[in-house]
């Protein structure tokens, strides 16, 4: 558990709740004790108050009249609403990468679509954390920033779904090559193409969570 120091801020604090939160740190419906969590993380009440006011907003934390906090858990079909809002806002960012991708960034791509390929068929975890590196890489290429900023969000509230989804057994068999024709979209600088990949693996994610419930 990662600890906040007397000098840090409120939003590295609310970074610091949040990732944990998305990590599964924290399971869906446990309560978020303020006093704990200002102990646990070195922060004032104040600061702990403000920091789930704001994950409150972000739809992670659900606010109980007179009982504190609590991890929200997000129900399938708000996590299938949640994907397919995505689908539009990753097609964009996926369209904006292959734009503006350099040959220093192609060869990056080309790289990590290797180590993807090689990690499904080995190891599940590396898998995943590349998964989540292409995801970052996408949007820091994309250099949408309102784009950006509401997927984070976005992301934080479905992300425990997919991350079970991204153990299911055949599953990473399935998704590997669409990350890999995202992969090739985008270091072909053809946009079109990109988009049309990312809009097929995300339908893809909602077929499978619709699936295995």
């Amino acid at each position: 558990m990662t600890a906040v120091t007397s000098t840090t801020t409120r939003t590295d604090l609310t970074k610091t709740l949040r990732d944990a939160i998305v990590s599964g740190e924290y399971a869906p419906n446990q309560r978020l004790i303020e006093a704990d969590l200002s102990s646990t993380y070195g922060a004032s009440r104040a600061a702990v108050r403000t920091a789930l006011l704001e994950l409150g907003g972000e739809g992670l934390v659900d606010r109980l009249p007179n009982r504190g906090s609590r991890v929200r858990a997000i129900p399938l079909t708000e996590a299938i609403e949640i994907l397919e809002v995505r689908m539009g806002l990753e097609g964009l960012c996926a369209a904006k990468a292959a734009e503006n991708i350099t040959d220093t960034e192609i060869a990056e791509f080309h790289r990590l679509r290797a180590d993807i390929l090689t990690a499904s068929e080995s190891d599940l975890f590396e898998y995943s954390r590349l998964n989540q590196q292409l995801d970052r890489r996408i949007r820091e290429l994309a250099h949408h920033p309102t784009a950006v900023s509401i997927l984070e969000r976005l992301r934080a509230q479905g992300v425990r779904h997919q991350f079970r989804l991204a153990f299911y057994p055949g599953r990473a068999a399935v998704s590997a090559p669409e990350h890999a024709a995202i992969i090739d979209a985008i270091t072909a600088r053809d946009a079109a193409a990109a988009e049309r990949a990312t809009r097929v693996h995300l339908q893809s994610v909602i077929d499978a969570l619709r699936t295995i419930g």
